[in-house]
């Protein structure tokens, strides 16, 4: 289908409000930004530098603080830029970049943490086999899968939406470049890209989620039957930050996504968005800090030879 665009750029809405109010969002947001990539950057140098966690579970954690490196700079530096007022305004092609790029980087976690999910199950369900069954090769394997498939995947909407037409009201209310916003503005038949978009999310979001439950099942079902207490306390906190960010994540991202229509839902969209998009980058490596005990224990042990 040839491109019908007549719009050559779209203007974001943000969150309307007064100067004081548009004030307290830049430096909220560029707060969050600036906590999120120092922290994610030393979750990857702490990894590097501690040989006790040269392991798979913290090499799925590196590619997880890598990639919420890059799903935060997509949004937020353009989000701190809108609230100042200095660039509400994108191209066409950059709207269709930036939303291929931060929904892939958001495909590619679902499936990442659910590959994070079944690391752990190994570990706990098989604790002799471990080091055998999730070995260098299938590590690897499973982390540039997640990469590839939330890339390709997303290929998909992005080639269906750079073919609409754009003829009415060129005004995105919202804050980044998402796939209902520019539905919503299309002046053509939109049902294919939303039943693509549809269906691309139960087969990503709960097919992850599905895999996620399932080794959560047989992981706690195996720590109830560890006779001490110690014993169980100590397999849960190798997996309890893994489990705090999936919850956290999917309870989003299940809200935005896994519904046919969210044109009645914009406003409610947007204030979701900011929990998935800012807030949840910034979390992840205070959760895995905070609720990890090898992690804690490797950030004093480095505190202490600076």
């Amino acid at each position: 289908m040839e491109n019908q665009t007549s719009q050559s750029e779209f203007i974001f809405l943000g969150f309307p409000g007064t100067g004081n109010f548009q004030t307290y969002l830049v430096v909220l947001f560029s707060l969050i930004y600036v906590l999120t990539i120092l922290g994610n950057i030393s979750i990857i140098i702490l990894v590097r530098i501690q040989p006790r966690l040269h392991s798979p579970m913290y090499f799925f954690l590196c590619n997880l603080s890598f990639l919420e490196i890059w799903y935060t700079t997509v949004g937020v530096p353009k989000t701190i830029a809108i609230f100042m007022g200095k660039s509400r305004t994108i191209s066409f092609s950059s709207c269709i970049l930036q939303m291929y790029f931060m929904f892939s980087l958001g495909c590619t976690e679902q499936i990442l943490l659910s590959a994070m999910a079944y690391d752990r199950y190994l570990a706990i369900c098989y604790p002799l086999r471990y080091s055998t069954l999730m070995n260098t090769s299938l590590s690897a394997l499973l982390a540039g899968g997640s990469w590839l498939s939330g890339f390709l995947l997303l290929s998909i909407p992005a080639s269906l939406l750079a073919q609409l037409s754009f003829c009415g009201s060129n005004v995105i209310n919202h804050f980044f470049c998402s796939i209902d916003s520019l539905v919503i503005l299309s002046c053509t038949d939109t049902s294919v890209i939303e039943t693509t978009t549809f269906i691309i999310a139960i087969i990503v979001i709960l097919g992850s989620c599905s895999i996620t439950l399932v080794s959560y099942v047989y992981i706690i079902s195996t720590i109830l039957r560890i006779p001490s207490a110690q014993g169980r306390q100590r397999a849960f906190s190798t997996c309890s930050a893994h489990l705090t960010v999936v919850i956290i994540w999917y309870s989003s991202t299940i809200f935005l996504y896994v519904r046919p229509s969210k044109e009645n839902f914009v406003e409610m969209n947007k204030v979701v968005s900011i929990f998935n998009t800012v807030v949840t980058p910034l979390l992840n490596p205070f959760i895995y800090t905070l609720r990890n005990k090898e992690v804690k224990e490797a950030l004093w042990k480095t505190f202490r030879r600076m």
